[in-house]
């Protein structure tokens, strides 16, 4: 079941690090089965409840799931620092799609943007005790929210949309709380939250958003907070309708008591409009992240919400990391009002590429999806054979089970840097992959 690797340790603490250094190494690899309870108890002669505790506690860091009589195993994406090995290498002369990244040809320029905020620092220097949002930041994120609808609320930055919801759900929930969460929905959110030691309740997605039903079942069923992708939802490309929206918190009325976060970091490569669900809860949070539209390596997101939420984030904030960079916030506010960059663009650029890829593959008999963003969403039978063809084929996409829960299998089509001559080639690809019977593999 191990292999040669042999977890040792005498108390909860001990196997649990045991355990968690051999996946830090590579030595136990994602998805590998762990012993029974009773019979590691068994081979180190301790109390089959001191495994059941390290297996806890294992479970509570984010590395190992559990999955009743199926046994414990280690999580396919699991919360420590020896993580390279889950990357997909992609052969040289094979065409990436899997990625997720935008077009770095759609970013602008960052050089006199950073230039102009650092001859502002070296003017006024920012010292310790000073405020943690840059006010010019605040006062032009809070003009973009107020134009979209976003109800009015104190405002913080965190260190990208990931961490602001890590640092939101921290702030109102303990370990064994439920999550509804989109399914199939965005990986690294369904990896964080069993890393906090919550569990998720799956709510299924349609071009339009989370479906009102699955999400009434959820919070019904004891779910203290809802996570919901505004727009460009990865994988899929939903993003919330101004119908899907009425129902949504026509639902959410009926539980003011849970926590609501809003995921927009679609902001600035989407042209469709926003339509904020935040209202009818107590508590609530609205994130909009700068990476897709401005550069992933700047690291933040805004952040604003009730006042309890907001305060309880910034709060701890201040305690940690203390504040995020003023020099990055002011080249951002350079960014958001230089007209240099036009959003509109890259937003048509995207949605033609998306546009031109589903429209292809229709005409093949190919179901897609792709509302907005960067992704194109496929259903397949065959998740692995459909991988594995295309990869044959020159075209490395990413499957789906790193995005899905309950979800029927699928892959993921990146189309941020897709050249509009190239996607006739990848869609007969992806169409010759149906034509193919399933149960056999390349």
């Amino acid at each position: 079941m191990l292999g040669e690797y042999r977890i040792e340790g005498r108390r909860a603490a001990e196997i649990a690090a045991s355990v968690e250094r051999a996946v830090g190494a590579g030595e136990l690899e994602p998805g590998q089965l762990l012993p029974p309870m009773r019979e590691l108890a068994g081979e180190l002669g301790v109390n089959p409840n001191t495994v059941a505790s390290a297996y806890r506690i294992l479970r509570e860091r984010g590395v190992i799931e559990t999955d009743g009589r199926r046994g414990s195993r280690v999580r396919s994406k699991p919360a420590t620092t020896g993580r390279e090995y889950a990357r997909m290498d992609v052969p040289e002369g094979v065409r990436n799609v899997a990625s997720g990244n935008p077009d770095p040809a759609l970013l602008p320029s960052l050089a006199k943007a950073f230039t102009e905020a650092a001859e502002q620092a070296d003017r006024e220097p920012v010292l310790y005790g000073d405020a943690l949002v840059e006010p010019e930041l605040a006062r032009v994120a809070r003009a973009e929210l107020d134009a979209d609808g976003v109800p009015d609320g104190p405002l913080t930055v965190a260190s990208g949309s990931l961490d602001a919801v890590e640092r939101v759900l921290a702030a109102h929930l303990k370990p064994g709380d439920t999550v509804a969460v989109e399914d199939p929905g965005w990986g690294s959110l369904l990896d964080l939250i069993p890393a906090l030691g919550l569990r998720t309740a799956p709510v299924r997605v349609d071009d339009e958003g989370p479906l009102p039903d699955d999400v009434r079942r959820a919070l019904e069923s004891g779910a203290r907070a809802l996570v919901v992708t505004d727009r460009a939802q990865n994988p899929t490309g939903a993003a919330v309708t101004a119908a899907r929206a009425r129902a949504l918190r026509a639902v959410l009325r009926d539980h003011p008591e849970i926590l609501l976060i809003e995921d927009d970091h679609g902001h600035g490569i989407v042209d469709l409009p926003l339509h904020p669900l935040a209202g009818p809860t107590r508590h609530w949070a609205f994130v909009r992240s700068v990476a897709k539209a401005y550069g992933p390596d700047l690291r933040l997101a805004v952040l604003t919400g009730d006042p309890v939420t907001v305060d309880r984030v910034t709060g701890r904030h201040r305690l940690g990391p203390g504040w995020l960079s003023r020099i990055t916030q002011r080249a951002v506010v350079g960014l958001w009002t230089d007209d240099a960059h036009d959003t509109r663009a890259v937003a048509a650029a995207y949605r033609t590429r998306r546009d031109r890829l589903i429209d292809a593959l229709a005409r093949r008999g190919v179901e897609a999806h792709g509302r907005s963003g960067l992704n194109v969403w496929i259903p397949v039978p065959d998740e692995t054979a459909a991988v594995s063809r295309l990869l044959h084929a020159g075209w490395a996409v990413a499957p789906g089970a790193r995005f899905r829960m309950n979800a029927p299998a699928g892959i993921r089509v990146t189309v941020s840097t897709l050249g509009l001559e190239e996607i006739d080639s990848l869609a007969d690809a992806v169409a010759d992959t149906f034509r193919r019977p399933w149960a056999s593999s390349v």
